[in-house]
């Protein structure tokens, strides 16, 4: 049975099979979206595919709009965005290889909402991102300047969500 997750107030997405090797899911952006934050998997590659609408997308400071049809892949360790910010909603076939743990990422983010652990814009707060990022570091990087204070920053941040009450859903 396909699971739905939320990702942020106007993205979702639909497992359609998970693996170790493989995870596949449909996502949905909603319309007016805005860029994620530049990230990158250190050892996984993703193959975008557009079945409706279109997205944009950031590749190495690269940026193009991808229309239905058109497939975007993107190496491990290449930092990227992907968002939607055309006034229609675009669903996009997303695959992950290998999966890893990309599952309970996504998993852990839906709880948050469901949880109701994010903040009025939606998003959870910068000590439950802290705990997300340092638990899952092997599946999601954040790809931003400094590069050398991130990852301890992170970890501090991660130390105190946890303290604080956990953040990390079970």
């Amino acid at each position: 049975m396909a699971r739905e997750l939320k990702l942020t107030p106007s993205e979702s997405v639909e497992v359609k099979r998970s693996s170790a090797e493989l995870l596949e899911v449909e996502a949905t952006y909603g319309p007016g979206g805005k860029p994620a934050p530049p990230h990158f998997h250190p050892a996984q590659a993703e193959r975008f595919e557009v079945l409706e609408g279109s997205v944009q997308s950031r590749v190495g400071g690269r940026e193009r709009e991808l229309l239905a049809g058109e497939v975007l892949e993107i190496p491990a360790g290449e930092p990227h965005q992907m968002w939607n910010s055309a006034g229609v909603p675009a669903r996009v076939r997303w695959e992950t290889k290998p999966g890893l743990r990309t599952e309970e990422w996504f998993s852990a983010i839906d709880r948050l909402h469901r949880e109701g652990k994010v903040g009025r814009n939606g998003m959870p707060g910068p000590l439950a991102f802290g705990v997300l990022l340092s638990e899952f570091d092997d599946v999601f990087r954040l790809a931003v300047k400094p590069a050398f204070l991130v990852r301890p920053t992170l970890a501090v941040l991660g130390a105190l969500g946890r303290a604080r009450g956990g953040y990390l859903p079970r």
